[in-house]
């Protein structure tokens, strides 16, 4: 049978209301009675029920951790580092799928069901309109790995795609492609979207290099896989900068059952530095997202959104860098 508040009561010498306000945040208790209620809570070992707390306080501790993109394996580290990150807060993750999706009012409507105390939207492909929803709602919301903005209308922490778009073109000139290419993830997603716009301003700078653009239909190493061998059957580039890691493998996977070799024959830069991208047999060349960096600044802000909920939006953009390994060939 579990411990009741009573017996902790009993145990300690106090009142239950002494017991109640010790394990209540915020509540007016001494020095002395805190004491001898937590010692008495451990000789009994006593937990507090997290239910029966929420109403006193008004307050779940859940966050609803919401994202769209289950089939990246990037993301397994991203849940990883939030859920524990979030536990380490003393908050409680509650984790929504949001794939096919299109409506952020359903979203909102399910997540005040659960009577969460806050929102992480945790996607790079989710339009800014999804985020800003629960913030109209009035429930506390950080974009983590959202779209970058001077002026965002919700917390936003992420990175530059532009400028990683950007980097990606500087690295296929710099190594002396004629024939480059951009081929990116769903073409309706924001990173998509923002990674092709630097990647083809960067290269308006070289017009002397030739440029294409295609789009795999998900973020996804079967997209990515499909897309390519859909590219071979025709005059294929030098190199490619895709838009997402896992797509660059599904892309690797593909030049080598044609019986073409890389970086030999076709060079490729990726975006993210997933853990699978250092494996030997992969080696991709890529540009590191500093995802540790992110779901921490983005747990940060959470909790100093929710002690201040009119707390101005604000923008956290992380610098990425190129990792250099086996994909593109050597800087001449």
């Amino acid at each position: 049978m579990a411990v009741t508040l009573k017996e902790v009561a009993e145990r300690a010498g106090v009142s239950r209301s002494a017991v109640s306000r010790t394990f209540t945040d915020g509540a007016s208790v001494s020095d002395k009675m805190r004491r001898k209620v937590e010692k008495a809570a451990r000789e009994l070992g006593y937990s507090p029920n997290a239910l029966a707390s929420s109403l006193t306080t008004g307050r779940t501790k859940l966050i609803g951790l919401v994202s769209n993109n289950f089939h990246n394996p990037i993301f397994l580290e991203v849940f990883d580092l939030f859920t524990r990150g979030l536990q380490d807060r003393g908050l409680r993750p509650l984790l929504v799928n949001l794939t096919d999706e299109v409506d952020p009012e359903n979203s909102v409507r399910m997540l005040r069901q659960y009577s969460v105390d806050g929102v992480v939207v945790a996607s790079s492909t989710l339009p800014p309109g999804f985020a800003k929803a629960f913030r109209d709602a009035g429930v506390p919301v950080v974009h983590s790995f959202g779209r970058s903005s001077s002026s965002p209308q919700v917390h936003v922490v992420g990175i530059d795609n532009v400028e990683c778009g950007r980097m990606a073109a500087r690295e296929l000139v710099t190594r002396g492609y004629d024939k480059v290419a951009f081929l990116g993830g769903p073409e309706a997603a924001t990173s998509t979207q923002d990674r092709h716009a630097g990647f083809m301003s960067e290269m308006e700078q070289h017009p002397h290099i030739g440029v294409n653009c295609s789009f795999a239909d998900a973020y996804s190493f079967d997209a990515g896989r499909r897309e390519m061998l859909r590219l071979l059957q025709s005059k294929r580039a030098d190199a490619y900068f895709c838009g997402d890691d896992v797509l660059s493998i599904g892309v690797l996977s593909a030049i080598l059952d044609s019986g073409l070799n890389v970086p030999e024959d076709i060079g490729i830069i990726g975006l993210n530095d997933m853990e699978m991208a250092r494996w030997e047999n992969i080696d991709l060349t890529t540009i590191h997202q500093p995802i540790r960096q992110i779901v921490s600044s983005s747990i940060e802000l959470m909790v100093a959104t929710l002690n201040e909920p009119d707390r101005y939006p604000e923008a956290r953009i992380f610098p990425c860098s190129v990792v250099e390994r086996g994909t593109l060939r050597p800087v001449a």
